[in-house]
């Protein structure tokens, strides 16, 4: 083996857990939003750099002119099983400057920052399972890290880069953070997130009130229909989490927008409901009033199989016999596992490092979570040749 003093890949990884902790401070210490490409581009120097020290090239990838993932490749020449994915997500819900508000900190058991869950402590898992296996003599597949910029809002730039690593890959695992139960995430809703154009007729509200064509009103109506949409008992929900719209207090609002979230089980599902939207955005409540419905950004369900179900009990195995737990779990939020198992590729998802509170200031990671359940994925790994799929 090429580890220092002989050392296996897992055991490696025992021994890197504060080399870990020193990566994630500096990747949590750097803003890296969803539309801020800047920031997450910072993030990729970086992990280019942790690469480049262990000896990995990095490729990226664009979607025009904006880097919208970066990849490293071991094992390229191996004939060892199918060739395996590691995925995760560079960037954060927070805003510019959240990181210089409150960078990462250790109190006691857990780590804290700006997406130090969801999801960079599973970004830095992944950096160094990569790491291990570069550096080991042990048999393995061919396996790629793919690192994108902007799951958080759908994957719209990142998504062809997903897609052409989900089309080689035989298995994937998406390092989104573990629940904090433990477990591991098998099966995820769908989402499609819409933006709703409406246009009215500004008119003085004293003076001249019924020339006015008011949006808002307009899109008053629109919310409740899209409400009535909701069907808890199918797992369909409707949400309109962002309204904007108006010119003044004493103008009737010659425009009003809406973003609206769907979330659905399953394809069929989908086509029935974005139908149902499009016919409430067609429909004019108001006359005079037109609307546009744009999709901005979508995740695939990620839909277990007796297949995906396998490679959880594998997991779920390795796990146990370094002394931890996990469970299968259904998520209600989307993820890039969706795109990947709707390809065929055999994927499990929530393999990142335990954390909790994910999306908000109280968001924290389980440090003592990091190296067990990198080793168990690289455990997970070395088996999959020797299982019958």
């Amino acid at each position: 083996m090429n580890l220092e003093a002989g050392l296996t890949a897992a055991q490696w990884l025992e021994s890197q857990q504060p080399e870990m902790l020193a990566l994630l401070e500096d990747i949590v210490n750097i803003d890296s939003g969803s539309f801020d490409k800047p920031g997450v581009a910072r993030v990729f120097r970086r992990l280019e750099s942790f690469f480049a020290s262990h000896g990995l090239e990095t490729t990226s990838h664009y979607a025009g002119d904006v880097e919208a993932a970066i990849s490293v490749t071991v094992n390229r020449t191996s004939r060892v099983g199918k060739p395996v994915l590691l995925m995760g997500h560079c960037d954060t819900v927070f805003p510019a400057g959240e990181a210089a508000r409150r960078p990462f900190r250790i109190d006691g058991a857990r780590a804290y920052g700006p997406g130090v869950a969801d999801m960079k402590s599973g970004i830095v898992m992944n950096a160094f399972l990569l790491a291990a296996f570069a550096r080991a003599g042990e048999a393995a597949p061919e396996i790629t890290g793919l690192f994108t910029c902007d799951e958080e809002i759908g994957s719209p730039l990142s998504k062809e880069a997903i897609t052409h690593f989900g089309k080689q890959a035989g298995f994937v695992f998406n390092a989104e953070p573990g629940r904090p139960s433990g477990n591991v995430v098998t099966g995820r809703k769908g989402g499609v997130f819409f933006n709703m154009e409406i246009e009215g007729k500004a008119a003085h509200s004293g003076a001249n009130f019924a020339e006015g064509i008011s949006a808002i009103s307009e899109l008053a109506h629109k919310v409740v229909a899209l409400d009535a949409l909701t069907d808890l008992d199918a797992g369909v929900t409707v949400n309109v989490g962002l309204v904007n719209g108006g010119l003044s207090v004493n103008t009737s609002a010659p425009s009003a927008s809406a973003a609206i979230d769907l979330r659905i089980f399953d394809l069929e599902q989908r086509e029935s409901l974005v139908g149902k939207i499009r016919c409430i955005c067609d429909k004019s409540f108001i006359t005079g009033t037109l609307s546009k419905l744009d999709i901005t950004g979508e995740f695939r369900p990620f839909v277990p199989t007796a297949q995906s179900r396998k490679l959880f009990e594998l997991y779920q195995a390795e796990l146990g016999a370094i002394g931890h737990k996990a469970e299968a779990e259904f998520s209600g939020g989307c993820a890039d596992s969706g795109v990947t198992s709707s390809l065929g590729a055999i994927t499990l998802c929530g393999t990142g490092p335990v954390g909790g509170k994910f999306h908000t200031q109280d968001e924290y990671c389980e440090i003592g979570t990091i190296v067990p359940r990198g080793q168990a994925v690289l455990n997970t790994i070395l088996r999959l040749a020797h299982t019958q799929w």
